[in-house]
């Protein structure tokens, strides 16, 4: 599996997204934002700021637990972290997000599926560079 981003809508109709590594592990959880297209504008940002080293911010919780953010260019946060065990374990959490974030692709759960003419299908990205798809279903009414 690729990695991907996961764009969800919430209970409350904001918009929240996650990067999930090739194992499906969220390596990186973003603020809330109050419409698709800024959640959207927010993991272009992520893609393009997180090979910036400078960009994280290292840090531990209140119970001494490592994590991280990523900032924007604004210095806005962008993302956080789970809670890490150490900080070599954050640090890790970085390199995936550093390395995944470029090239993940998205996946938008934030709209309901509706057929599109007289056919829907359900697919999944088999490749990174989005060349290959895997179908999973096909509905014709």
């Amino acid at each position: 599996m690729a990695a991907k981003f996961e764009l969800k809508k919430t209970s409350n109709d904001k918009f929240v997204f996650n990067l999930l590594a090739s194992n499906g592990q969220v390596i990186l959880t973003s603020e809330t934002y109050d419409s698709r297209a800024s959640a959207l504008q927010g993991i272009e940002s992520v893609k393009k700021h997180a090979p910036d080293d400078a960009r994280f911010g290292r840090l531990s919780a209140r119970n001494g637990a490592p994590y991280f953010t990523l900032k924007a260019g604004n210095g806005q946060v962008i993302g956080q972290s789970q809670m890490y065990s150490g900080a070599k374990a954050r640090d890790a959490g970085i390199e995936a997000v550093q390395h995944h974030a470029p090239v993940a692709v998205l996946v938008d759960l934030s709209t309901v599926s509706e057929p599109v003419s007289d056919i829907t299908l359900h697919a999944e990205v088999y490749e990174a560079d989005c060349s290959r798809l895997k179908i999973e279903s096909v509905h014709v009414p």
